[in-house]
């Protein structure tokens, strides 16, 4: 199976000129945890979840309309392409501790595939890398405990 067949077409993206308070707006709205940040072509240039715009508000003590994305994006972007095998981007998301990988296309973003998307594509389909006998994905339950596991220092 392919990412292109799993993923969330079009995602809604931010630019790293806009403020934290814009990607909070996005993702309380279309119900996710992360927005790929874009340059003025549509490349692909980081991404931001949650969880960056809360330290930052956090740690900053400013306001999310005073902080820039540019400021607190992940850059060291991991992407994965749509023609990629569905488990070369699960073995990525192990290996890199992320839960959301950008689709690009030539750099620019097409896509973007999450866990949840994953998981929802191995309930719907069935399990075929499944033991019969406990009906659980292992490459999938993998894949969660490995982007699960504490980062060294965390508890």
């Amino acid at each position: 199976m392919f990412v292109k067949e799993v993923m969330t077409d079009s995602p809604s993206t931010c630019l790293a000129t806009d403020s934290a308070n814009e990607a909070a707006r996005i993702m309380w709205e279309c119900d996710c945890g992360s927005v790929p940040v874009v340059d003025a072509g549509g490349r692909a240039v980081g991404i931001v979840t949650d969880r960056d715009i809360c330290m930052a508000a956090y740690f900053r003590g400013q306001p999310l309309t005073q902080i820039q994305l540019g400021e607190i994006m992940s850059k060291d972007l991991c992407t994965v392409s749509g023609d990629s095998e569905l488990s070369d981007a699960e073995r990525l998301m192990q290996d890199r501790q992320i839960r959301r990988l950008p689709v690009v296309d030539n750099g620019c973003l097409v896509g973007i595939v999450s866990l949840a998307d994953i998981a929802r594509c191995a309930s719907k389909n069935g399990d075929t890398r499944a033991r019969p006998s406990d009906g659980v994905n292992r490459e999938l339950a993998q894949t969660i405990e490995r982007i699960s596991e504490p980062r060294l220092g965390a508890h």
